[in-house]
């Protein structure tokens, strides 16, 4: 993490808007990683939906979101708050993006066709963090629910 922050600041200039980018990037991966390990066991279907999620919203082949998740996941474990990457949602999504990935972490956490406790509480938590209305939490998660 440090060294990211690092290269944040000694990058060169023409580097600084791609490499928001790959940040913006990185921060929903990881925040889908973190819903999918707060029921302490994650699923073969979240990964799935993961993949599926990102794939689709990013528009990144397999492989690129492989290697997206697999540094999500390293930087979770490494990660001592959700405020690096919630700042990242703040700084750089608009109020329909949050909300895009508010309801994508709903998908993540219905995946496995039930909801835990511990993902409901992430998830309440990270949309407070946005700034996104209680409302739109609330749409998110019931337009995620399985019927």
């Amino acid at each position: 993490m440090i060294e990211k922050l690092r290269k944040l600041f000694t990058e060169p200039a023409g580097n600084a808007e791609q490499s928001a980018d790959e940040n913006r990037r990185l921060a929903a991966a990881a925040l889908l990683v973190e819903v999918a390990r707060a029921d302490f066991q994650q699923d073969a279907e979240e990964e799935a939906a993961m993949r599926e999620l990102l794939c689709s919203s990013l528009s990144l082949d397999r492989a690129s979101v492989d290697a997206l998740l697999s540094e999500a996941s390293y930087t979770v474990d490494e990660a001592t708050s959700l405020y690096d990457f919630t700042r990242l949602v703040n700084d750089h999504y608009s109020y329909d993006e949050k909300f895009d990935l508010v309801s994508a972490m709903w998908q993540v956490a219905y995946a496995d066709k039930s909801l835990n406790k511990y993902e409901e509480h992430l998830i309440r938590r990270v949309s407070d963090l946005i700034y996104l209305k209680h409302e739109d939490f609330i749409r998110g998660k019931l337009a995620a629910k399985p019927a």
